[in-house]
């Protein structure tokens, strides 16, 4: 399946106390993010379907898809296009079968076994992280950097040629067109979009920059 990760918004119940996340989404899709994931380290399953459908009816007609992070259970009662995998979460393979083939499967890659694996599973996108340091989620790792970026994204497109890949982790307006340039096909994204006075503004901003860098990388000669 092809799955547009350019812009990446993941909506985070901890990184926005009190905020609606049905506007939030609405405001980054018509902002140009590209697919959203909807992450919630905290709450109860039911609370999660309740929000994901949610964001799902504030989503419908935008063409925009919503992933649950890590709860298979979350995404497949809420109707949801799919989940977000950790290293640590269930295997794709097991969420294959339960979601279908239609269903978007992303995968988190952190370092060069999680990349070894890749080509056995079913996924329809990797992210590579932590690139730099955020305060929107603990690693335990320290951040690999851009030079760390490019090493992961030439091994996973090594193991996996045309998997779309994209990075996560402290990425912003200041330093996204560096993650694009080093490779990456989009960039996942919390405090840039969704903390923002206009997360709208902050979107576009966002989508500019990445096309802008996307367009520029694919005019160079390769090396």
């Amino acid at each position: 399946m092809d799955v547009d990760i350019r812009l990446y918004g993941i909506l985070d119940p901890a990184a926005t106390p009190g905020a609606d996340l049905s506007s939030l989404a609405r405001l980054a899709a018509k902002g140009g993010a590209t697919i959203l994931q909807y992450r919630d380290k905290l709450a109860e399953g039911r609370v999660m379907v309740e929000r994901a459908r949610t964001i799902l009816d504030a989503l419908s007609g935008t063409g925009v898809p919503l992933l649950i992070n890590d709860r298979l259970d979350v995404a497949l009662v809420s109707g949801a296009q799919g989940v977000h995998l950790g290293q640590a979460d269930i295997l794709p393979r097991d969420a294959r079968a339960q979601l279908g083939r239609s269903a978007i499967i992303g995968r988190t890659l952190a370092n060069e076994a999680h990349i070894a694996t890749l080509a056995d599973e079913p996924v329809d996108y990797g992210c590579i992280g932590g690139v730099f340091a955020t305060g929107n989620k603990t690693n335990a790792n320290p951040p690999i950097g851009i030079a760390g970026l490019k090493r992961l994204l030439g091994l996973a497109r090594a193991a996996v040629p045309g998997l779309p890949l994209g990075a996560i982790a402290g990425i912003n307006e200041a330093n996204a067109a560096q993650v694009i340039t080093a490779g990456a096909d989009g960039i996942a994204v919390i405090g840039a979009i969704f903390v923002r006075p206009d997360p709208l503004a902050a979107a576009q901003g966002l989508r500019r920059v990445v096309d802008g860098a996307l367009a520029l990388r694919l005019r160079e000669p390769a090396s």
